[in-house]
């Protein structure tokens, strides 16, 4: 089976991806260095402290020395995460010296600003005299929750939305691309990577919408920094309280508007006000994937049986579900269902694996099972990946057999060839009468060279 094709980075990783002059541009924000700062490995953060007031290079031998023998592999992956995000910029000295590092001088100057003076945040929060009845944190979270998965099932199947959201067709489009197929007056299919996409956790599925959003930026006129400048902003905001719609600039009001509709953020209007509340979806934006704070609470129960009950009235759950079970019938707070070894096999065939498989059943068990170890039965997961093993008990590979050697020296001599191109796939050096070969049939014009050079 394939190996999963989409790859959710997290904040940062979008960050150091961007070109040098705009890292340069991010940085001339010091909330921003702040959020970096926030980000970076507890050792990475100790380093770039400890050359804030440095202004010569450190070489990377001195640097070395700062931690102790245990500590290499995490001294590594600091200075890496440094060097990608240009925090630290390399200067070669002397060979053998190795490299010298110092301190962004843009990154320098800010952070040290903030240090010193403190930060000051773009906006404040509206007074609670001018804003109405804002939500609780309760009704926040489920009005969160509502969108995002409204706007996966627009994403996947618009007729199953019962409010069509507000995105226009080509953002859908762009979020669509390389999640959906279609073919000539077909309906469009569920790709290989949009089924896997389906089974990730609700972190995963966001980072991946969120980097499509920054890549396709350009596409619509808006810099890729100022976008994540403004991603970055949000991760200073309060969960819960209201900001002024006024404060933001046209750029940015579009943002939001689509923000509303993936329901990072919620849009109220007043009387002559109109403000927006951050939800813990935007909130937590710059919090790296591992992050499991977030991650909302489970809901379904497997039974030895390969039973399968399902506590949600999501049309979404239930379509998930659909991937790798057989849903049986849905009441209004219930889906009841089983795993199957058809349904299983439908899911390998748009090649899902049973680990996806097993992970989404672990990762969205019902509190009840959850505590349990394991909480999904064993001889449930053991059968699922049974299943997925039929299904690779023979391996098709285009060949070509050659047999009628002359001498064994000839043989020997294409074995070795065959082997050198790793494409040797059989052989009978035992049978002296019957030399035969099975060699990969992308190497089949490379043997036929190398035999017509030996006659």
């Amino acid at each position: 089976m394939p190996q999963v094709r989409i790859i959710a980075k997290n904040f940062m990783d979008m960050v150091a991806s961007l070109p040098e002059m705009k890292l340069d541009k991010l940085y001339e924000n010091a909330f921003i260095c702040e959020a970096i700062l926030r980000s970076l490995p507890p050792l990475a953060k100790k380093y770039v402290l400890q050359m804030l007031c440095v202004e010569v290079p450190v070489n990377s031998k001195s640097m070395e020395e700062w931690v102790l023998p245990d500590g290499v592999s995490k001294h590594k992956v600091a200075i890496d995460r440094l060097v990608q995000l240009r925090i630290f910029t390399e200067t070669n000295k002397k060979k053998g010296d190795g490299p010298n590092y110092t301190l962004n001088p843009i990154f320098q100057t800010n952070l040290k600003k903030l240090l010193v003076y403190g930060v000051v945040l773009p906006r404040e929060p509206m007074p609670s005299s001018i804003t109405v009845r804002l939500p609780s944190s309760e009704e926040l979270e489920a009005f969160a929750l509502e969108q995002w998965e409204c706007f996966l099932l627009q994403l996947i199947n618009s007729s199953q939305t019962e409010r069509p959201l507000n995105i226009s067709s080509s953002m859908m489009k762009t979020f669509q691309r390389g999640l959906l197929s279609q073919r000539d007056r077909e309906a469009p299919r569920l790709t290989e990577s949009g089924f896997q996409f389906l089974l990730m956790d609700t972190n995963a599925q966001l980072w991946y919408i969120i980097r499509e959003y920054i890549t396709s930026s350009e596409e619509r006129g808006i810099d890729s920094a100022d976008l994540i400048s403004f991603l970055l902003e949000l991760s200073f905001h309060v969960t819960g309280q209201a900001y002024n719609v006024n404060t933001l600039t046209e750029v940015q009001k579009n943002i939001v508007k689509d923000f509303t509709d993936l329901g990072l953020v919620k849009l109220q209007q007043g009387r002559k006000e109109s403000w927006f509340i951050p939800t813990n979806l935007a909130t937590n934006l710059s919090v790296s994937l591992t992050d499991s704070s977030s991650r909302k609470q489970g809901f379904v129960v497997v039974e030895t049986n390969f039973r399968l009950y399902a506590y949600s009235s999501s049309k979404l759950h239930c379509e998930i579900l659909r991937l790798f079970a057989r849903v049986e019938y849905q009441l209004p707070n219930l889906i009841v269902g089983a795993i199957t070894k058809e349904s299983l096999y439908g899911a390998f065939d748009n090649c899902i694996t049973a680990e996806q498989i097993i992970s989404f059943l672990q990762q969205n068990a019902h509190p009840r099972v959850a505590e349990r170890v394991p909480s999904v039965p064993e001889n449930v997961t053991d059968q699922i990946r049974l299943w997925e093993t039929d299904l690779n008990r023979v391996e098709m590979i285009p060949a070509y057999y050659y047999d009628e050697f002359p001498s064994r020296d000839l043989f020997d001599g294409a074995s070795d060839h065959a082997r050198s191109y790793n494409a040797l796939l059989w052989e009978s050096p035992d049978d002296l009468k019957k030399m035969r070969l099975v060699v990969r049939a992308e190497n089949h014009v490379h043997m036929r060279d190398y035999l017509s050079r030996q006659k």
